[in-house]
């Protein structure tokens, strides 16, 4: 869908399967919807400000505009319950604000509440607004309300205060009499937690391996733990560029046995492979992109430096970029031979194809990040429950339009409610033609099947 031009006004263009999923109606008397139709309608009129005119001048922007809607959070020490993965993440829930709260500015500190962890490994320094729950807190935590919740996955070492995930979860915080009436942590007529990647967001790591872009062990853990904890509460998830590429995977790796409802990724690097050469062919990609996450994660690698023993610590220090920091830690950790073999086999391209959630993807096609080369638009096209909503601008998780708002937020929030107000996601049957093999033009029995989230990087032991 192309938009007329003006000074900031941007592209929208949608990319979906010409056999679309139907979603039923909530209501008796409601009408089936298309999932491209339904997201068509979520999606507004892309205008973003005209003085931030390429996805440069937009991601810069990102960096340097920290403020954003103030959101309070509990955290909560979780221990993992896969030997295989062994050691502790943090979970911080969307929470109502303190009563003193309105006197601190955003950003600025909050002392009100728990701050020492009652697990008992510690912490380094937590995010504003954010504090421990308390024992007795935890115990009271269960609900039968049936409030939808969203779980979401920042990027690249960060964690629970990003502002291009408050601008998300803001709105659906925003408190209701409805969803004072229901009770629940926020007094909102949603429910919101994000999960930490291990080390990010202030956390401390108790195994010697931070997380990957495949880490999807902890949130596989969280979303279980949500439904037994809340039983009645429709489930969404988001993620965020790295935190997307998690996303992505776990859909892909959960398929029909997903018990989401819905889902949001945006700005995912999707090959990061092929992201990871943009990056290294252009001095920008290099010096300012990959030197930046580069120096972000040798800094998380320092604050755990006592804790990873089998990477030599004067090495890192040496390291600039981003994929020197890949080469280095990714490979020795989890058994890559080189970071090359780490970015295909952790790509969630492949993993699109195998996702059974109605899924919506954002995406900037001037991303100078999660590049657009790296796309899978042929196989979005592919697969019924996902749609791609693209636009000429925005960056990399920016999308700033004008008086600082973020663009983003807008389609994010219009599709979860959209979802969870309109339709009966347990009613969503598979097209007729996902669960039939496709019939070999050559006449002849197939000796190959192709499995997406087949990886060359697989469990020993041969379980899920």
């Amino acid at each position: 869908m192309a938009m007329s031009w003006y000074p900031g006004k941007t592209t929208v263009e949608f990319f979906h399967s010409d056999e679309p999923l139907i979603l039923p109606s909530k209501s008796d008397s409601g009408p089936p919807r298309a999932l491209p139709e339904l997201v068509k309608d979520a999606v507004p009129p892309c205008s973003l400000n005209p003085l931030l005119f390429n996805g440069h001048l937009q991601t810069f922007w990102t960096a340097s505009n920290r403020g954003g809607p103030p959101i309070h959070y509990k955290r909560r020490v979780f221990e993992s319950n896969d030997s295989r993965f062994a050691g502790h993440f943090t979970v911080d829930f969307a929470t109502a604000p303190p009563p003193e709260a309105g006197k601190a500015k955003d950003g600025g500190p909050e002392d009100e509440g728990l701050r020492e962890d009652p697990v008992g490994i510690g912490h380094h320094r937590l995010p504003p607004r954010t504090t421990y729950f308390t024992n007795k807190e935890v115990e009271n935590l269960g609900s039968e309300d049936t409030k939808p919740l969203i779980i979401a996955l920042h990027g690249l070492s960060g964690g629970s205060y990003e502002v291009y995930l408050r601008h998300v979860l803001a709105p659906l915080l925003a408190q209701t009499a409805e969803g004072e009436a229901a009770g629940g942590l926020s007094g909102a007529d949603w429910e919101a937690l994000v999960v930490n990647s291990r080390g990010c967001a202030g956390s401390k790591i108790t195994s010697n391996i931070l997380y990957n872009a495949r880490a999807t062990w902890d949130v596989r853990q969280v979303v279980k733990w949500c439904r037994e904890m809340w039983p009645k509460r429709p489930l969404y998830a988001i993620g965020f560029s790295l935190g997307a590429n998690i996303l992505a995977t776990y859909l892909g790796e959960e398929g029909s046995n997903s018990v989401l409802s819905g889902a949001i990724i945006v700005s995912n690097p999707w090959k990061l492979e092929v992201s990871s050469l943009a990056l290294q062919r252009t001095y920008m990609g290099m010096a300012v992109y990959s030197k930046a996450m580069g120096d972000s994660m040798r800094k998380l690698f320092n604050t755990h430096a006592d804790q990873i023993k089998h990477i030599d610590g004067e090495k890192i220090q040496q390291i600039k970029y981003l994929h020197e920091f890949d080469e280095e830690v990714q490979t020795k950790t989890w058994g890559y031979p080189t970071a090359g073999a780490y970015y295909r086999d952790a790509s969630s391209a492949d993993s699109v194809l195998a996702i059974r959630t109605p899924t919506l993807c954002l995406h900037a096609r001037d991303d100078p990040i999660a590049c657009d080369e790296a796309v899978p638009y042929e196989e979005i096209q592919q697969n019924p429950y996902v749609v791609m909503c693209a636009t000429g601008g925005g960056g990399h998780l920016s999308w700033f339009e004008w008086g600082g708002g973020r663009w983003h937020a807008k389609p994010a929030v219009e599709f979860l409610n959209a979802m969870a107000k309109g339709v009966d996601s347990s009613k969503i049957e598979m097209p007729k033609a996902m669960s039939e093999l496709p019939a070999n033009p050559a006449g002849h029995k197939m000796p190959f099947v192709f499995e997406p989230m087949r990886r060359k990087c697989h469990l020993a032991d041969g379980e899920p």
